[in-house]
């Protein structure tokens, strides 16, 4: 077979798996680096043998193709890292790219120190690259995993930016590690030089692209075409100016510019990120098929008991210690940190970078290269299956998977909806075009899009795709019945309810099957309860803090032929069932009244009382 017909064969091989590992991953909802990393393994030395480091013709070619590769993959996460998701939780996303960068360095070339008994310049670059968890096993998690946005806005931040901090940090470390030089002042001299290089070329590299695509015709047929390849050329080159002028600046310099391109409100910018995302799959398909096919399982045994210390180390306690540190306040829910605590997998970054300086250190120290290949990867695999793989089901267990709500018009009338779903635990996305209103919603600690609510692009960057209820509470009746109308037609949204402004103008919203709630009716009847019944009242108040009411629908068979005395006895104190809806009538139930299929409980009580009873009756419901 001649050299040519070898290549194709090659790249026919490695493509075709990840094709396939892209559609197993999908199909099984899990992150698809773990079927990357077993086709890899498939087709090694360790395996079927068709693919090896000559295959590439040595660490040189391969070394560049990685380079490349990993340029396209830092480029376009950060380009979809929009800083709308930024403003959701900027404190808690800095302390995360700081100090819980910080600790998982020390704290993991701590326990690889003692653990596998290796030099402090080897456990700090061990150390240095296990910080990354990165885009590439992160964003398929929360794809499929749909926690809050502020949630998914810090793992996300977390993940691209620790990427080029994991890659630089290295670089600086293994400078030492190689050169045996010693001393905190090398490396920060190291490492800031690359930072800073990366990010003055990034910068230089985002403004000339942005001119480019906004100011100058690039093709009157085939504009898009030409944008999306100006933007790929423009990543590499940047890649490659940078690595150019010092070794490794190249990952901050794409990722500075991919983060500044990604919101400069670029011309085609979806069809670009579109574009983007299939080249991403293709060549970390490439990339990591190929950096596992150079994986020993020798590397990984030869670990021992240590690497088993290494690994529980840093899943158990290292990542959990950081998060919670770095999350603590108001933000996030204790079940969210603890979510957070548990989804942190290693990516590419990582891989990549481990198995080239492997590759340098297999001739002049062995058994460091042994070590650095055999823990980052054995770190890699064991959070990918654990925390990648059961992201979902974690996440189930912990009740963190909320009911989405886009709600339009940040107001005093949307901001007291979204905080009383918050208090709920869901997932509430306001929307708003006035600044003023978006700035006083931020500030108070929701979720919030500047924008307009009648755009359908905006209703769609705001999730409502995936929204179970869509509320129209802007202070203009045909806002809100046009966005009521695009979230029936557009988005079939569960439930859309829309706020009437004018009386009279309630008829015309029913009339086109959207369920309207009028002020002026809501407000005369507030005002009726608190002087014809005060005590109900005072006492529908106080539910609204600390209290709930929540619907079901009987479909367990644990619930059908249930008398509600035997239900009562059944549930938690503190909880009660209001109302029982059967034929589209509803009724406070006889203690004697049988349960059927299909009929509709309302739960009444204690906040928690009331979610331990949807628990009890339907389990996870609420996820």
């Amino acid at each position: 077979m001649s050299a040519g017909t070898e290549l194709v064969a090659l790249v026919v091989i490695i493509l075709g798996l990840g094709v396939a590992s892209q559609v197993l991953a999908d199909r099984l909802e899990i992150p698809s680096v773990l079927f990357l990393i077993l086709a890899g393994v498939a087709v090694g030395p360790e395996g079927a043998d068709l693919v090896g480091l000559e295959s590439f013709g040595g660490p040189g070619p391969l070394s560049a193709i990685v380079g490349l590769s990993v340029a396209i993959i830092v480029f376009e996460g950060a380009f979809h890292l929009k800083l709308t998701k930024l403003r959701q939780t900027p404190r808690e996303a800095i302390r995360l790219i700081t100090v819980g960068a910080l600790i998982a360095l020390v704290g993991t070339a701590a326990v690889v120190r003692f653990a596998l008994n290796v030099s402090w310049e080897l456990s700090f670059l061990v150390g240095s690259l296990l910080i990354a968890t990165g885009p590439t096993v992160i964003t398929p998690i929360l794809d499929v995993v749909p926690v809050r946005d502020r949630v998914a806005a810090a793992l996300e931040t977390e993940g691209i930016v620790n990427d080029v901090t994991a890659a630089i940090l290295a670089v600086a470390v293994f400078e030492m590690v190689v050169s045996e030089e010693t001393g905190i002042q090398v490396l920060v001299e190291e490492f800031v030089s690359r930072l800073g290089i990366g990010l003055l070329i990034g910068v230089l590299a985002a403004g000339f692209l942005w001119y480019l695509l906004n100011h100058v015709d690039l093709s009157p047929s085939n504009a898009v075409r030409n944008s999306r390849l100006i933007v790929l050329v423009g990543a590499l080159a940047t890649y490659g100016i940078a690595n150019t002028i010092i070794t490794e600046a190249g990952i901050a310099a794409v990722a500075t510019a991919g983060l500044l391109l990604g919101n400069a409100g670029v011309p085609y910018e979806d069809e670009i990120e579109a574009f983007k995302g299939d080249i991403t799959l293709i060549v970390l398909s490439f990339v990591f098929i190929s950096l596992t096919t150079l994986l020993s399982l020798e590397d990984l045994f030869s670990l021992g008991v240590g690497g088993v210390v290494v690994v529980l180390a840093v899943i158990a306690v290292i990542r959990p210690v950081s998060v919670l540190l770095c999350t603590h306040g108001e933000q996030f829910s204790f079940r969210e940190q603890l979510f957070m605590s548990v989804v942190g997998p290693r990516g590419i970054i990582p891989a990549s970078v481990a198995t080239l300086f492997a590759l340098e250190l297999r001739s002049s120290n062995p058994e460091a290269a042994t070590v650095l290949v055999g823990t980052v990867f054995l770190v890699i695999l064991t959070t990918v299956i654990f925390e990648g793989g059961f992201a979902r089901h974690i996440a189930q267990a912990l009740k963190v998977l909320p009911m989405r709500v886009i709600i339009v018009g940040g107001g005093r009338v949307g901001r007291g909806l979204a905080e009383r779903l918050e208090d709920r635990g869901e997932n509430v996305i306001l929307i708003d075009d006035d600044q003023d209103k978006v700035e006083t919603a931020r500030n108070a600690g929701f979720t919030v899009y500047h924008g307009d609510g009648t755009d359908i692009s905006v209703l769609q960057s705001a999730g409502a795709a995936n929204a179970k209820i869509v509320a129209a509470a802007t202070g203009d009746d045909d806002t809100n019945l046009l966005i009521a109308q695009l979230a029936n037609s557009k988005f079939d949204s569960e439930t859309v309810i829309a706020r009437v402004n004018t009386p009279g103008n309630a008829d015309a919203f029913e009339e086109l099957g959207v369920r309207a709630i009028a002020a002026d009716e809501s407000i005369a009847q507030s005002m009726d309860n608190a002087i014809e019944r005060p005590a109900l009242s005072e006492w529908m108040t106080e539910l609204g803090r600390s209290g709930d009411v929540q619907e079901i629908e009987v479909t367990s068979e644990k619930l059908v032929g249930k008398s509600i005395r035997e239900l009562d006895q059944e549930l938690p104190d503190g909880v009660l069932v209001a109302l029982v809806s059967r034929d589209g009538e509803s009724e406070v139930p006889d203690a004697d009244l049988v349960l059927q299929h299909g009929d509709h409980l309302t739960f009444v009580g204690r906040r928690n009382a009331v979610h331990e009873a949807l628990e009890q009756c339907h389990p996870h419901l609420r996820t």
